[in-house]
């Protein structure tokens, strides 16, 4: 059964997991070395056709990675959507010749994720498809080479600077976050003796980055030092280290010019010595995991006084902050949520009103956004370039692909899910089968996942046990929404 051919607009990243899952499950399985009895005189082209398959995974899994970095930052980029459907028709090719190798060489046992191998050997005409089979690999092959010519061409073209970059939240687009401003102005502020590490976290398009850049470009005047670094999901320690130090440092030219030679354990030390000294306050902006955090802090002297800020979409990163210093941001209230969508939709308007014959059409918009600060920004601003009609409005609505069209909440999603192990992606893959807004019972999913096969064994652990932290590890991702609690 094809996995990745029935939708024409599945996300290349998927496509490409799907794929190279299921090649990989094919070479595992040893079709070339089950079949040599059989194919005794052809041996050696099952090898080329399975070491073909090999090189073709190897080369997936990179472009997966190269996907997932370049999207965030290329949306609604014509040439770059142009490059991503090439990708899907190769994808799609190479599912078609591993079916077709699994069709005329399989033998019959089940290798999980659906794919089912015919034991014994198949009409004599099966050999003579085995040249086909390899030519269309070598062409494959061949093929991905030229799309990596493509790409090569693109980075060329991302350098210069010719790619419009990812708008995340404003400042000016805040809403409703007062209590939380005064809360991190509080913590701030507290006993100058004590240093704190202060967490936001929540997940992505709540706004977490504008909060927290809204107060430290308020606060930051209050200490001594002060610097901003981003860290994401992939990130230098040197690199990092070096932002902190430019920052800090940026009055002093002829200081950092020294810095430029120096190695990782030299800026430690730099560092340190100047922080111990200082007051300061410091973010680091979207930290995806502990040993991130830890990598990062040990070279962050606690002064007494100073203040680390870290937002992160995990909740177990947000679990390092000093007692009582996280902050949890949720989706905006109906009330705010309209008020921010009129901000941004109707900006010429008196008072930024929504007129009386648009009202239905706009609360059904808002609905769709979830709270979600980002999405209601990113479609409000969409809706604010185009005629103020109830016929436009109601083609636009209608039209509008919710998965597709919201290409801000889009890469926040695909980045939080990319970051995901793969067991996590098999498993957060298989709820997509359920209708949307679906309430799963916490026994039932585990079970489901069970019976599917997509759990790994660990240790004496029983498989539900297993699939019970694979359920938390998501919630704690933010990947899925915990909306009610049991007596347990």
């Amino acid at each position: 059964m094809a996995l990745i051919s029935n939708s024409e607009n599945v996300m290349p990243e998927i496509a490409l997991l799907l794929l190279t899952e299921k090649i990989r499950v094919t070479l595992a399985n040893g079709a070339a070395d089950q079949a040599g009895a059989h194919f005794s005189k052809h041996v050696t082209q099952l090898k080329y056709v399975e070491g073909s398959m090999g090189r073709v995974v190897r080369e997936l899994n990179v472009m997966n990675n190269v996907l997932c970095q370049m999207d965030i930052q290329n949306c609604n980029n014509q040439v770059y959507e142009g490059w991503l459907d090439e990708v899907r028709k190769i994808a799609h090719a190479i599912e078609d010749m591993v079916d077709e190798y699994l069709y005329r060489v399989g033998q019959e046992h089940d290798i999980g994720c659906c794919f089912y191998l015919k034991k014994g050997l198949r009409k004599h005409r099966s050999l003579l498809s085995l040249n086909q089979i390899a030519s269309n690999m070598n062409k494959i092959e061949k093929d991905i080479a030229d799309l990596w010519e493509m790409i090569n061409h693109w980075v060329a073209m991302i350098n210069n600077g010719d790619i419009s970059s990812l708008n995340y939240l404003d400042e000016e687009d805040l809403v409703g976050v007062d209590k939380n401003r005064e809360m991190l102005e509080q913590w701030l502020g507290g006993d100058e003796e004590v240093f704190s590490v202060i967490a936001l976290v929540g997940m992505g398009g709540l706004g977490k980055t504008a909060l927290a850049k809204n107060i430290y470009r308020k606060e930051r005047h209050k200490f001594q030092c002060h610097a901003w670094v981003s860290i994401s999901q992939t990130y230098s320690r040197e690199d990092v280290l070096r932002n902190i130090i430019e920052e800090l440092f940026k009055n002093r030219v002829s200081f950092l010019s020294n810095t430029a030679a120096m190695d990782i354990i030299s800026l430690e030390d730099v560092l340190r010595t100047f922080l111990e000294a200082h007051k300061y306050l410091i973010v680091l902006d979207d930290v995806w995991t502990p040993e991130a955090f830890d990598d990062l802090s040990r070279s962050l002297i606690g002064n007494k006084g100073s203040r680390l800020i870290i937002t992160t979409r995990e909740g177990y990163v947000a679990a390092l902050a000093s007692q009582g210093h996280i902050l949890t941001l949720e989706a905006l209230p109906k009330d705010e949520a309209w008020d921010l969508f009129c901000k941004k939709s109707f900006t010429r308007e008196t008072n930024h009103e929504c007129p009386e014959e648009l009202k239905a059409l706009s609360e059904e918009i808002v609905s769709k956004c979830k709270g979600l600060p980002l999405a209601i920004v990113s479609v409000g601003s969409l809706l604010s370039m185009h005629e103020k009609t109830v016929e436009k409005w109601r083609r636009i609505n209608d039209q509008l692909s919710w998965e597709t069209r919201l290409d801000h909440i889009r890469s926040v999603w695909r980045l939080s899910f990319f970051y995901l192990p793969i067991h996590l992606k098999s498993c957060l893959l298989y709820c997509s089968l359920f209708p949307e807004d679906y309430r799963f019972h916490r026994k039932k999913l585990v079970r489901l996942w069970t019976a599917e096969g997509l759990i790994e064994e660990e240790g004496a652990s029983t498989s539900e046990e297993v699939a019970e932290g694979y359920l938390k590890e998501l919630v704690n991702r933010k990947m899925m929404q915990l909306v009610e609690r049991n007596s347990w």
